[in-house]
């Protein structure tokens, strides 16, 4: 997506979601996006094999216990 694309998008995603954005502000969002978009596509031309993160290191937090 170019630059307009991302601002539009990020501004019908805010109405979509009741979110009262500025123009400045939206343009701050769209900034942020495309930046993590463009970090995402580096990312995903990365070649990786299978041994480069085994899916077996994968330990999730667990959750905190809830105190009553």
């Amino acid at each position: 997506m170019n630059e307009t694309e991302v601002l539009a998008y990020v501004k019908a995603s805010a109405v979509a979601q009741g979110l009262t954005l500025d123009d400045a502000r939206a343009l701050r969002v769209a900034t942020h996006l495309a930046r993590a978009a463009h970090l995402a596509q580096l990312l995903d031309a990365t070649p990786l094999a299978v041994h480069d993160e085994p899916a077996e290191i994968y330990q999730p937090k667990p959750f905190p216990a809830l105190d009553k």
